[in-house]
Protein backbone atom coordinates (compact mmCIF):
# COMPACT_ATOMS: atom_id res chain seq x y z
CA UNK A 1 0.00 0.00 0.00
CA UNK A 2 3.12 2.21 0.51
CA UNK A 3 4.13 1.75 -2.54
CA UNK A 4 1.19 1.84 -4.24
CA UNK A 5 0.47 5.38 -2.38
CA UNK A 6 3.75 6.51 -3.62
CA UNK A 7 3.36 5.70 -7.11
CA UNK A 8 0.43 7.86 -7.18
CA UNK A 9 2.19 10.53 -5.59
CA UNK A 10 5.16 10.48 -8.26
CA UNK A 11 2.22 10.43 -10.98
CA UNK A 12 0.54 13.50 -9.21
CA UNK A 13 3.81 15.21 -9.11
CA UNK A 14 3.96 14.79 -12.97
CA UNK A 15 0.66 15.94 -13.64
CA UNK A 16 1.88 19.17 -11.95
CA UNK A 17 4.76 20.15 -14.11
CA UNK A 18 2.79 19.11 -17.19
CA UNK A 19 1.34 22.67 -17.44
CA UNK A 20 4.34 24.52 -15.99
CA UNK A 21 5.88 24.74 -19.31
CA UNK A 22 2.89 25.00 -21.50
CA UNK A 23 2.42 28.98 -21.86
CA UNK A 24 5.97 29.44 -22.52
CA UNK A 25 5.99 26.79 -25.34
CA UNK A 26 2.71 27.79 -26.69
CA UNK A 27 2.92 31.72 -25.88
CA UNK A 28 4.69 32.43 -29.81
CA UNK A 29 1.37 31.36 -31.38
CA UNK A 30 -1.02 32.34 -28.52
CA UNK A 31 -0.04 36.03 -28.76
CA UNK A 32 -0.36 36.67 -32.46
CA UNK A 33 -3.90 34.68 -32.63
CA UNK A 34 -5.02 36.35 -29.61
CA UNK A 35 -3.61 40.21 -30.85
CA UNK A 36 -2.06 40.87 -27.98
CA UNK A 37 1.57 42.36 -26.71
CA UNK A 38 4.24 39.42 -26.29
CA UNK A 39 4.57 41.17 -22.84
CA UNK A 40 1.27 40.11 -21.92
CA UNK A 41 2.21 36.24 -20.78
CA UNK A 42 3.57 37.94 -18.00
CA UNK A 43 0.23 39.23 -16.81
CA UNK A 44 -0.74 35.60 -17.11
CA UNK A 45 1.80 34.00 -15.00
CA UNK A 46 1.96 36.62 -12.97
CA UNK A 47 -2.39 35.79 -11.76
CA UNK A 48 -1.24 32.37 -11.62
CA UNK A 49 1.47 33.04 -9.58
CA UNK A 50 -0.60 35.40 -7.13
CA UNK A 51 -2.65 32.41 -6.87
CA UNK A 52 -0.34 29.74 -5.79
CA UNK A 53 1.12 31.77 -3.29
CA UNK A 54 -2.26 32.31 -1.42
CA UNK A 55 -3.48 28.39 -1.73
CA UNK A 56 0.20 27.81 -0.33
CA UNK A 57 -0.42 30.08 2.51
CA UNK A 58 -4.00 28.48 3.37
CA UNK A 59 -2.59 24.83 2.89
CA UNK A 60 -2.19 24.14 6.65
CA UNK A 61 -5.97 24.68 7.05
CA UNK A 62 -6.70 23.10 3.83
CA UNK A 63 -5.06 20.07 4.80
CA UNK A 64 -6.03 19.36 8.28
CA UNK A 65 -9.84 20.22 7.73
CA UNK A 66 -9.76 17.80 4.41
CA UNK A 67 -6.81 15.35 4.40
CA UNK A 68 -3.77 15.61 2.21
CA UNK A 69 -5.35 13.04 -0.46
CA UNK A 70 -8.81 15.36 -0.64
CA UNK A 71 -6.79 18.59 -0.78
CA UNK A 72 -5.09 16.94 -3.83
CA UNK A 73 -7.17 15.45 -5.14
CA UNK A 74 -9.43 18.47 -5.73
CA UNK A 75 -6.81 20.48 -6.63
CA UNK A 76 -5.60 18.57 -9.82
CA UNK A 77 -9.63 18.82 -10.43
CA UNK A 78 -9.12 22.53 -10.36
CA UNK A 79 -6.21 22.69 -12.45
CA UNK A 80 -7.67 20.41 -14.78
CA UNK A 81 -10.58 22.10 -15.00
CA UNK A 82 -8.50 25.10 -15.63
CA UNK A 83 -6.40 24.30 -18.18
CA UNK A 84 -9.74 22.89 -20.31
CA UNK A 85 -11.15 26.56 -19.68
CA UNK A 86 -7.56 27.65 -21.59
CA UNK A 87 -8.20 24.90 -24.18
CA UNK A 88 -11.79 26.71 -25.08
CA UNK A 89 -10.38 30.45 -24.63
CA UNK A 90 -10.18 32.63 -27.23
CA UNK A 91 -9.55 35.89 -25.72
CA UNK A 92 -6.84 36.86 -23.86
CA UNK A 93 -9.01 38.14 -20.56
CA UNK A 94 -10.79 34.62 -20.82
CA UNK A 95 -7.17 33.04 -20.19
CA UNK A 96 -6.63 35.44 -17.43
CA UNK A 97 -10.09 34.29 -15.57
CA UNK A 98 -8.74 30.85 -16.04
CA UNK A 99 -5.61 31.20 -14.74
CA UNK A 100 -7.31 32.14 -11.31
CA UNK A 101 -8.14 28.47 -10.62
CA UNK A 102 -5.42 26.92 -12.36
CA UNK A 103 -2.70 28.78 -9.37
CA UNK A 104 -5.07 27.94 -6.49
CA UNK A 105 -5.35 24.46 -7.34
CA UNK A 106 -1.10 24.46 -8.16
CA UNK A 107 -0.06 26.04 -5.02
CA UNK A 108 -2.33 23.18 -2.92
CA UNK A 109 -1.48 20.00 -4.56
CA UNK A 110 2.31 21.42 -4.06
CA UNK A 111 2.03 22.15 -0.04
CA UNK A 112 -0.16 19.19 0.43
CA UNK A 113 2.33 16.25 -1.68
CA UNK A 114 5.60 17.64 -0.47
CA UNK A 115 4.62 17.79 3.27
CA UNK A 116 3.02 14.47 2.76
CA UNK A 117 5.93 13.02 1.44
CA UNK A 118 7.65 14.93 3.93
CA UNK A 119 6.21 13.49 7.24
CA UNK A 120 5.92 9.56 5.47
CA UNK A 121 8.37 8.76 2.91
CA UNK A 122 12.68 9.47 2.72
CA UNK A 123 15.07 11.91 1.65
CA UNK A 124 15.39 9.94 -1.00
CA UNK A 125 12.05 9.31 -2.05
CA UNK A 126 11.32 13.19 -1.85
CA UNK A 127 14.63 13.91 -4.26
CA UNK A 128 12.66 11.95 -7.10
CA UNK A 129 9.01 13.31 -6.41
CA UNK A 130 10.74 16.63 -7.47
CA UNK A 131 12.29 15.03 -10.39
CA UNK A 132 8.74 13.73 -11.55
CA UNK A 133 7.95 17.12 -11.71
CA UNK A 134 11.08 17.78 -13.95
CA UNK A 135 9.66 14.57 -16.02
CA UNK A 136 6.28 16.86 -16.71
CA UNK A 137 7.76 20.35 -17.45
CA UNK A 138 9.43 17.69 -20.37
CA UNK A 139 6.36 16.33 -21.41
CA UNK A 140 3.66 19.45 -21.59
CA UNK A 141 5.75 20.88 -24.22
CA UNK A 142 6.44 18.09 -26.08
CA UNK A 143 2.88 17.71 -26.46
CA UNK A 144 2.08 21.43 -27.04
CA UNK A 145 4.74 20.93 -29.92
CA UNK A 146 3.45 17.69 -31.35
CA UNK A 147 0.20 19.27 -31.34
CA UNK A 148 1.70 22.54 -33.20
CA UNK A 149 3.36 20.59 -35.68
CA UNK A 150 0.64 18.02 -36.51
CA UNK A 151 -1.60 21.38 -37.40
CA UNK A 152 -3.42 21.63 -34.36
CA UNK A 153 -3.85 24.60 -32.45
CA UNK A 154 -2.73 25.29 -29.20
CA UNK A 155 -6.05 25.35 -27.55
CA UNK A 156 -5.56 21.01 -28.66
CA UNK A 157 -2.54 21.09 -26.31
CA UNK A 158 -4.27 22.43 -23.13
CA UNK A 159 -6.69 20.07 -24.19
CA UNK A 160 -5.05 16.97 -24.36
CA UNK A 161 -3.38 17.93 -20.97
CA UNK A 162 -6.55 18.74 -19.17
CA UNK A 163 -7.62 15.30 -20.31
CA UNK A 164 -4.78 13.53 -18.78
CA UNK A 165 -5.60 15.82 -15.60
CA UNK A 166 -8.63 14.62 -15.34
CA UNK A 167 -7.50 11.08 -15.66
CA UNK A 168 -5.55 11.54 -12.51
CA UNK A 169 -8.30 13.47 -10.88
CA UNK A 170 -10.58 10.38 -10.94
CA UNK A 171 -7.72 8.06 -9.80
CA UNK A 172 -6.86 10.72 -7.33
CA UNK A 173 -10.79 10.65 -6.33
CA UNK A 174 -10.75 6.74 -6.23
CA UNK A 175 -7.64 6.29 -4.27
CA UNK A 176 -9.25 8.04 -1.38
CA UNK A 177 -9.61 5.05 1.18
CA UNK A 178 -6.00 4.34 0.39
CA UNK A 179 -4.38 8.09 1.97
CA UNK A 180 -7.22 7.91 4.37
CA UNK A 181 -5.99 4.29 5.82
CA UNK A 182 -1.87 5.57 5.45
CA UNK A 183 -2.85 8.69 7.82
CA UNK A 184 -5.00 6.47 10.36
CA UNK A 185 -1.91 4.52 10.60
CA UNK A 186 0.73 7.01 10.74
CA UNK A 187 -1.64 9.40 12.86
CA UNK A 188 -1.80 11.99 10.89
CA UNK A 189 -5.58 12.16 10.62
CA UNK A 190 -7.97 14.45 8.97
CA UNK A 191 -10.86 16.46 9.63
CA UNK A 192 -12.15 14.77 12.77
CA UNK A 193 -8.63 14.08 14.72
CA UNK A 194 -7.68 17.59 13.08
CA UNK A 195 -9.96 19.93 15.61
CA UNK A 196 -8.69 21.12 18.97
CA UNK A 197 -5.18 20.77 19.49
CA UNK A 198 -3.87 20.40 16.00
CA UNK A 199 -5.61 23.50 14.99
CA UNK A 200 -4.38 25.71 11.85
CA UNK A 201 -1.15 28.08 12.85
CA UNK A 202 -1.71 31.40 12.09
CA UNK A 203 0.87 33.32 10.14
CA UNK A 204 1.65 35.22 13.41
CA UNK A 205 2.11 31.52 14.85
CA UNK A 206 4.55 30.97 12.14
CA UNK A 207 6.09 33.97 12.53
CA UNK A 208 7.36 33.00 16.16
CA UNK A 209 8.76 29.83 15.66
CA UNK A 210 12.24 29.87 16.00
CA UNK A 211 14.07 29.55 12.41
CA UNK A 212 10.51 30.24 10.31
CA UNK A 213 11.80 33.90 9.56
CA UNK A 214 15.02 32.64 7.94
CA UNK A 215 13.52 29.23 6.57
CA UNK A 216 11.52 32.28 4.06
CA UNK A 217 14.10 33.52 3.56
CA UNK A 218 16.43 30.63 2.28
CA UNK A 219 13.55 29.71 0.11
CA UNK A 220 12.51 33.02 -1.69
CA UNK A 221 16.51 32.98 -2.78
CA UNK A 222 16.55 29.52 -4.09
CA UNK A 223 14.21 29.84 -6.28
CA UNK A 224 14.57 33.69 -6.91
CA UNK A 225 18.62 31.83 -8.51
CA UNK A 226 16.41 29.05 -9.96
CA UNK A 227 14.50 31.36 -11.83
CA UNK A 228 16.67 33.96 -13.02
CA UNK A 229 19.49 31.50 -14.37
CA UNK A 230 16.84 29.68 -15.94
CA UNK A 231 14.98 32.42 -17.47
CA UNK A 232 18.25 34.85 -18.32
CA UNK A 233 20.96 31.88 -18.91
CA UNK A 234 19.81 31.91 -22.49
CA UNK A 235 20.25 36.06 -22.73
CA UNK A 236 23.05 35.96 -21.17
CA UNK A 237 25.39 33.72 -23.01
CA UNK A 238 24.41 35.68 -25.98
CA UNK A 239 24.98 39.61 -24.59
CA UNK A 240 28.07 38.91 -22.60
CA UNK A 241 29.49 35.67 -24.03
CA UNK A 242 28.97 36.55 -27.64
CA UNK A 243 26.72 32.79 -28.99
CA UNK A 244 24.42 32.93 -31.32
CA UNK A 245 20.36 32.55 -30.05
CA UNK A 246 20.00 29.41 -31.43
CA UNK A 247 23.30 27.87 -29.54
CA UNK A 248 22.65 29.58 -26.09
CA UNK A 249 18.92 28.15 -26.26
CA UNK A 250 20.06 24.73 -26.78
CA UNK A 251 22.82 25.00 -24.00
CA UNK A 252 19.91 26.71 -21.56
CA UNK A 253 18.48 23.93 -21.76
CA UNK A 254 20.87 21.83 -20.14
CA UNK A 255 19.79 23.88 -17.02
CA UNK A 256 16.80 22.22 -16.53
CA UNK A 257 18.13 18.95 -17.53
CA UNK A 258 21.04 19.15 -14.85
CA UNK A 259 18.42 20.19 -12.19
CA UNK A 260 16.25 16.97 -13.52
CA UNK A 261 18.89 14.30 -13.60
CA UNK A 262 20.63 15.73 -10.61
CA UNK A 263 17.65 14.81 -8.57
CA UNK A 264 17.22 11.57 -9.96
CA UNK A 265 20.83 10.89 -8.81
CA UNK A 266 20.49 12.82 -5.43
CA UNK A 267 18.12 9.96 -4.77
CA UNK A 268 21.00 7.74 -4.67
CA UNK A 269 23.35 10.24 -2.40
CA UNK A 270 20.70 10.12 -0.19
CA UNK A 271 20.93 6.83 0.66
CA UNK A 272 24.20 7.82 2.55
CA UNK A 273 23.95 11.55 3.52
CA UNK A 274 21.58 13.46 5.57
CA UNK A 275 19.40 16.64 4.41
CA UNK A 276 21.80 18.82 5.33
CA UNK A 277 24.31 18.09 4.20
CA UNK A 278 23.24 17.80 0.72
CA UNK A 279 21.60 21.01 1.39
CA UNK A 280 25.38 22.55 1.77
CA UNK A 281 26.93 20.87 -1.15
CA UNK A 282 24.02 22.10 -3.56
CA UNK A 283 24.54 25.36 -2.08
CA UNK A 284 28.69 24.96 -2.72
CA UNK A 285 28.06 23.46 -6.51
CA UNK A 286 25.67 26.35 -7.13
CA UNK A 287 28.28 28.97 -5.89
CA UNK A 288 30.69 27.09 -7.81
CA UNK A 289 29.22 27.33 -11.04
CA UNK A 290 28.69 31.38 -10.21
CA UNK A 291 32.15 31.74 -9.87
CA UNK A 292 32.59 30.08 -13.60
CA UNK A 293 30.67 32.38 -15.12
CA UNK A 294 33.38 35.20 -13.54
CA UNK A 295 36.26 33.28 -15.79
CA UNK A 296 37.00 34.84 -18.95
CA UNK A 297 36.65 31.69 -21.48
CA UNK A 298 33.83 32.20 -23.17
CA UNK A 299 31.44 29.71 -24.11
CA UNK A 300 33.18 26.57 -22.37
CA UNK A 301 32.66 28.69 -18.98
CA UNK A 302 29.12 30.12 -19.74
CA UNK A 303 27.69 26.63 -20.95
CA UNK A 304 29.91 24.65 -17.32
CA UNK A 305 29.06 27.19 -15.32
CA UNK A 306 25.01 27.29 -15.60
CA UNK A 307 25.33 23.43 -15.94
CA UNK A 308 27.06 23.23 -12.75
CA UNK A 309 24.20 25.45 -11.11
CA UNK A 310 21.93 23.48 -12.09
CA UNK A 311 23.48 20.58 -10.34
CA UNK A 312 23.90 22.49 -7.55
CA UNK A 313 20.13 23.18 -7.56
CA UNK A 314 19.44 19.94 -7.66
CA UNK A 315 19.06 18.67 -3.99
CA UNK A 316 18.20 22.02 -1.95
CA UNK A 317 14.56 22.58 -2.76
CA UNK A 318 13.48 18.77 -1.92
CA UNK A 319 16.04 18.36 0.83
CA UNK A 320 14.61 22.01 2.57
CA UNK A 321 10.81 20.61 2.09
CA UNK A 322 12.20 16.67 3.48
CA UNK A 323 13.76 18.33 6.60
CA UNK A 324 10.89 21.19 7.55
CA UNK A 325 9.58 18.16 9.63
CA UNK A 326 12.56 17.44 11.69
CA UNK A 327 13.67 20.97 12.22
CA UNK A 328 10.13 22.58 13.26
CA UNK A 329 8.01 19.39 14.17
CA UNK A 330 5.64 17.55 12.21
CA UNK A 331 2.90 18.88 13.82
CA UNK A 332 3.92 22.39 12.58
CA UNK A 333 5.19 21.16 9.04
CA UNK A 334 1.95 21.59 6.70
CA UNK A 335 2.07 25.28 8.16
CA UNK A 336 5.74 25.57 7.45
CA UNK A 337 5.65 23.96 3.97
CA UNK A 338 2.75 26.00 2.95
CA UNK A 339 4.71 29.28 3.75
CA UNK A 340 7.86 27.72 2.40
CA UNK A 341 5.95 27.35 -0.72
CA UNK A 342 4.72 30.73 -0.26
CA UNK A 343 8.24 32.44 -0.60
CA UNK A 344 9.23 30.14 -2.93
CA UNK A 345 6.83 31.63 -5.57
CA UNK A 346 7.60 35.05 -4.35
CA UNK A 347 11.07 34.67 -5.15
CA UNK A 348 9.80 33.50 -7.95
CA UNK A 349 8.11 35.79 -9.57
CA UNK A 350 9.82 38.74 -8.27
CA UNK A 351 13.79 38.70 -8.65
CA UNK A 352 13.92 37.45 -12.04
CA UNK A 353 12.29 40.70 -13.83
CA UNK A 354 14.62 42.76 -10.67
CA UNK A 355 17.33 41.64 -12.81
CA UNK A 356 15.77 42.39 -16.44
CA UNK A 357 15.51 45.49 -15.25
CA UNK A 358 19.13 45.47 -14.17
CA UNK A 359 20.53 43.86 -17.55
CA UNK A 360 18.40 46.55 -19.62
CA UNK A 361 19.19 49.27 -17.68
CA UNK A 362 23.08 48.43 -16.79
CA UNK A 363 24.26 45.23 -18.15
CA UNK A 364 23.54 41.43 -18.42
CA UNK A 365 26.71 40.64 -17.42
CA UNK A 366 25.59 41.54 -13.80
CA UNK A 367 24.00 37.77 -13.88
CA UNK A 368 27.12 36.16 -11.55
CA UNK A 369 27.26 38.81 -9.51
CA UNK A 370 23.26 39.11 -8.97
CA UNK A 371 23.43 35.26 -8.43
CA UNK A 372 26.32 35.49 -6.00
CA UNK A 373 24.68 38.09 -3.70
CA UNK A 374 21.09 36.03 -3.53
CA UNK A 375 23.60 33.08 -2.90
CA UNK A 376 25.25 34.46 0.19
CA UNK A 377 22.27 36.12 1.98
CA UNK A 378 20.70 32.27 1.20
CA UNK A 379 23.98 30.92 3.03
CA UNK A 380 23.66 32.95 6.11
CA UNK A 381 20.13 32.73 6.07
CA UNK A 382 20.10 28.93 6.22
CA UNK A 383 22.96 28.66 8.60
CA UNK A 384 20.96 30.57 10.78
CA UNK A 385 18.00 28.48 10.25
CA UNK A 386 19.81 25.22 11.67
CA UNK A 387 21.30 27.11 14.34
CA UNK A 388 18.11 28.43 15.77
CA UNK A 389 16.06 24.88 15.25
CA UNK A 390 19.02 23.24 17.29
CA UNK A 391 18.72 25.41 20.00
CA UNK A 392 14.89 24.97 20.05
CA UNK A 393 14.79 21.51 20.13
CA UNK A 394 17.70 21.17 22.89
CA UNK A 395 15.39 23.15 24.87
CA UNK A 396 12.44 20.93 24.08
CA UNK A 397 14.59 18.38 25.28
CA UNK A 398 15.65 19.43 28.62
CA UNK A 399 12.58 20.35 29.61
CA UNK A 400 10.85 16.59 28.95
Amino acid sequence: MVHLLLTIIYISFISLGLPDALLGSAWPTMYRELSVPVSYAGIISMIISLGTILSSLQSDRLTKRMGAGMVTAVSVAMTAAALFGFSVSGSFLALCLWAVPYGLGAGSVDAALNNYVALHYSSRDMSWLHCMWGVGTIIGPYVMGYALINGMTWNRGYFIISMLQVALSIALFLSLPVWRKMEKEKGTGTAESSRGIRKALTMKEILRIPGAKEIMVTFFCYCAVEQTAMLWGSSYMVLHNGLTADEAASYASLFCIGITVGRFLNGFLMMKFTDDQMIRAGQAVIIAGIVILFLPFGKATAVGGLILIGLGCAPVYPCIIHSTPINFGADRSQALIGVQMASAYVGSCLMPPVFGLLANHISASLLPWYLLAIMVLMVIMYTGVIRKTSLSRQKTCQRN
